[in-house]
């Protein structure tokens, strides 16, 4: 097969999706490409969904396919800049603001049914100074699983019908620049193809670090390297945090720990809902999800702890070090992620399946019963557990003895490509999404594949 295009989008996550549907907003006759390695949004399926374990499938169906990673997420939309990227340091605040907004107007129009803001409270951030820890929260819209899946599957049909070219089970082989633009080898199944392209958007969210990685080098775009975050998935009763998420659903606290005086953040929480397993290219790394209606909600709430780690000098592989670590957890969980009792953590000693099924914090994920320590780094566990005891405080019954940690979760920030103050990498190609290492979150996502797509269109921003 061979296909000529003005835009290939590498790439079907919320940056890509809303990049495509600007360009054709701007420009109905534009021809848009978007390739993606998943599947189709209503093929994609997690067979853990049946026994509550990976089963280790070659192409991730909760990170990989049609609207992302975000298709299966909580499906929080923060509406602000403090979090979730650096998108109001790259254009400013007004300017990112006004691409946050223009990301909630579009959701709102695929929406039959737009949940309303959970707002700040100046009362519960008073709480968290008055216990050394800080409360970063903003305007969230939280549409859930369900409804944020439901959304997204109405951008997708839009999109076909305006004549956007959808390829699934399509992986971007390599780029090459050719006279008046590039040449994209795509492959499916064992088929070779070649699309030629006047532009392109790269899109390809986290999980596609290595594929940006190698791009850079082939093209000589210098690279800055980014932290990683280190850490565990958090479970408990739900009633816990109650006084926090009933007023401003997501609680984003950041803490800085005593023995390194490092910082640690509480974040992606999720209000009576499930710990689910990630498969990142073979590793198993843990994530949480919630759901918007009530009877699909459980007694437990989740939220991950994460511990920054930044590399000086030229270490430039900060992906490969977690990545290393979480593989090092799943040969030591018997190729599963590994569940501990914090209880068990602080006391020196392995989790295993009597004290498991003893416990009164239920497990919502089929993990293996063991032992943190015996893999993740000191100086990470440590701050870990002075998080969990400094939270306490703040939501007390945190550090139950019967709270469950799972191990482990990794953020992967990708390595942040150098461009041109308007994502552009190099002539006719642009990085965006959380695989440029800039944004880490649906909403500012979003708002890059928009702000690009203006660009590419010359409207005025």
């Amino acid at each position: 097969m061979y296909m000529k295009t003005n835009v290939a989008i590498i790439g079907g996550g919320i940056g890509g999706l809303m990049a495509a549907y600007q360009l054709k907003v701007n420009k109905p006759e534009i021809n848009v490409t978007i390739i993606e390695r998943g599947f189709e949004l209503e093929k994609r399926y997690c067979p853990a969904g049946h026994n509550r374990a990976c089963v280790h499938c070659k192409v991730c169906s909760i990170t990989g396919g049609y609207a992302g990673a975000g298709a299966f997420s909580d499906g929080k939309f923060n509406l602000g800049t403090a979090y979730g990227g650096y998108m109001g340091e790259e254009l400013g605040e007004r300017m990112a603001m006004k691409y946050i907004n223009g990301v909630d107007d579009v959701l709102k129009s695929f929406s039959d049914d737009y949940p309303e803001l959970y707002r700040s409270s100046e009362e519960l951030k008073l709480k968290c100074l008055q216990n050394n820890l800080r409360l970063l929260d903003m305007n969230v819209r939280h549409l859930g699983t369900d409804k944020n899946f439901k959304t997204m599957q109405a951008l997708i049909k839009h999109l076909d019908k305006v004549g956007v070219n959808m390829l699934s089970g399509t992986e971007c082989v390599s780029v090459d620049k050719v006279e008046g633009g590039y040449t994209l080898t795509v492959r499916k199944g064992k088929e070779e193809s070649v699309i030629e392209a006047e532009k392109v958007i790269i899109a390809t969210g986290r999980s596609g670090a290595e594929f940006v990685s190698t791009f850079c080098q082939k093209f000589g775009i210098k690279m800055n390297t980014n932290s990683v975050d280190i850490g565990v998935r958090v479970e408990m009763k739900d009633i816990i945090w109650k006084e926090f998420s009933s007023q401003i659903y997501e609680p984003k606290i950041l803490c800085r720990t005593k023995t390194f005086e490092d910082r640690t953040r509480m974040f992606c929480f999720n209000q009576g809902g499930i710990v689910s397993a990630e498969n990142n290219h073979g590793v198993i790394t843990a994530n949480g999800h919630s759901f918007a209606e009530p009877e699909k909600k459980t007694e437990n709430c989740n939220f991950a702890i994460l511990s920054s780690i930044h590399f000086n000098g030229n270490f430039n592989k900060p992906t490969e070090y977690a990545e290393n670590i979480a593989r090092n957890m799943n040969f030591a969980g018997d190729g599963n992620i590994i569940v501990q009792r914090f209880g068990d953590l602080v006391r020196g000693r392995r989790t295993n399946e009597h004290r498991l099924a003893a416990n009164t914090v239920i497990p919502t994920l089929k993990a293996y019963p063991g032992d943190l320590s015996i893999v993740l780094p000191y100086r990470a566990l440590t701050n870990i557990i002075e998080t969990i005891y400094a939270l306490d405080k703040v939501a007390p019954g945190t550090a139950n003895p019967d709270t469950l940690l799972y191990g482990c979760e990794n953020k992967y920030y990708s390595i942040r490509p150098e461009h041109n103050g308007h994502f552009e990498v190099m002539d006719g190609v642009y990085m965006i999404g959380d695989g440029s290492g800039i944004t880490r979150g649906l909403s500012q996502s979003g708002a890059m594949g928009l702000f690009v797509a203006d660009h590419i269109c010359g409207v005025e921003q």
